[in-house]
């Protein structure tokens, strides 16, 4: 069986949280990391203020329809130690990222564990974390705006990665 996660780094919109929930529980996805900016449901552990853990946990509940409670989820304040520990545990990291480096998502298969990087919704993956990627992947495009929805990406990537 494969085991592939989610890495959420510097996501704003928990909109986009919970509907990234909503899909890695459709898909399959084993865990869900937040890492920088990206808002998380509230926590047992949560050291933000009861008031803000409140608000952004029902901002997600919104799009994630009960699944924040279904996926298994933490919160990660070091993302490269986060991802020094998944590549130790045999991990693969594939960034999802428009990039002249990036191969396209359809000469790409899941290895047995393969992390997915995802990153901000209009400046992308910061060059310093996709030089500590294994991979670049990119989706094709054929439209003229060629960009997709953080959400929208991460599902065709995750499909792709769960049907091959």
């Amino acid at each position: 069986m494969r085991h592939i996660i989610l890495i959420a780094h510097d996501i704003r919109s928990a909109h986009n949280v919970g509907a990234l929930l909503r899909t890695a529980e459709c898909l399959g996805v084993q865990h869900v990391y937040f890492t920088g900016y990206t808002p998380y449901p509230a926590a047992d552990d949560d050291e933000r203020l009861p008031h803000i853990a409140a608000k952004l946990t029902k901002q997600i509940e919104k799009t994630s329809l009960g699944t924040e409670e279904m996926v298994p989820w933490s919160h990660e304040a070091d993302i490269s130690a986060l991802l020094k520990l998944l590549r130790q545990d045999g991990f693969r990291i594939l960034a999802l990222e428009q990039d002249p480096e990036s191969v396209s998502l359809q000469d790409v298969r899941a290895t047995e564990k393969t992390a997915l990087l995802i990153g901000r919704e209009v400046e992308g993956i910061a060059p310093e974390l996709l030089k500590q990627c294994d991979g670049i992947i990119e989706i094709p495009q054929f439209g003229k705006k060629e960009s997709l929805n953080v959400v929208q990406a991460t599902a065709i990537a995750l499909y792709h990665f769960t049907t091959l």
